[in-house]
C-alpha cells in the first residue's frame, strides 16, 4: 500500500526514517523520527504489529525498501511514495 505525502493525516502513526539532522530541519506534523537503520535493526522495539504506520523518507525510495522489509516481518506499514523532499 502507498500514499502520497499530502494525503497524510495528523492522527496517523507517521515515522520519518531520515537522519536526525534532516528531521530537525523539518518534518511532517506529528511524525516521530526513527532513522532507517535503527528501525530495521530492531523493529519490534518501535512498532506494534496491530497498528498501522506511515513511513516516509526524503524521496520515497528508502521508505519503499523499509516497508517491503517490514511487511515480510508482518508489520502493517504504508509507504509515503513521494517523501518529504518533494
Amino acid at each position: 500500500m502507498n500514499i502520497f505525502f499530502n494525503e497524510l493525516k495528523p492522527y496517523y502513526n507517521i515515522i520519518d526514517i531520515r537522519d536526525n539532522d534532516s528531521y530537525n530541519k523539518g518534518h511532517a506534523y506529528n511524525a516521530i523520527n526513527i532513522p532507517y537503520e535503527r528501525l530495521l535493526n530492531n523493529p519490534s522495539f518501535y512498532l506494534n504489529k496491530e497498528d498501522k504506520y506511515y513511513i516516509y523518507c526524503k524521496s520515497g525510495i528508502r521508505s519503499k525498501r523499509a516497508c517491503e522489509l517490514l511487511r515480510l516481518l508482518n508489520y502493517n506499514v504504508v509507504n509515503v511514495i513521494d517523501g518529504y523532499g518533494k
